[in-house]
């Protein structure tokens, strides 16, 4: 008990940094599909492929038939995929994360199937898949 109430910032500490590192893990980012249940999809058809990076970064290679809207433009170009608000809508991006971003933005805009890609563009890469450039 003694040794608890001698360190008690540094215990403090400890607790506070891993709970830090955990709160990202636990918050919900949206559904998201993996690289084989996007080529699923895309087979289907009807599928809008949002790749949400900056132009720079789509331009070195993006998925087949993707559209390119980067983040921090999509609230003001949201009506240019209005038509696609029924259909299936996978975001994405380089590794994953700003495409999750874009699935929160996308469902408050009332898009019903909206799912981020797993991994990004470079697990879509790594596995073999094909890009565009």
């Amino acid at each position: 008990m003694k040794f608890v109430l001698d360190n008690i910032f540094l215990i403090g500490i400890a607790l506070i940094s891993g709970g830090a590192l955990l709160f990202p893990m636990l918050q919900k980012r949206g559904a998201k599909v993996s690289q084989l249940q996007a080529t699923q999809y895309i087979n289907q058809g009807k599928t809008l492929i949002l790749d949400v990076r900056n132009a720079e970064e789509f331009a070195s290679g993006h998925l087949p038939n993707a559209k390119n809207i980067p983040l921090d433009a999509l609230n003001e170009r949201i009506a240019e995929i209005e038509k696609s608000k029924n259909a299936v809508v996978i975001t994405v991006c380089a590794r994953g994360v700003r495409s999750a971003s874009a699935t929160s933005v996308l469902n408050k805009a009332g898009f019903t199937q909206v799912f981020s890609l797993e991994g990004g563009t470079d697990a879509w890469k790594s596995q073999g898949l094909p890009t565009v450039k």
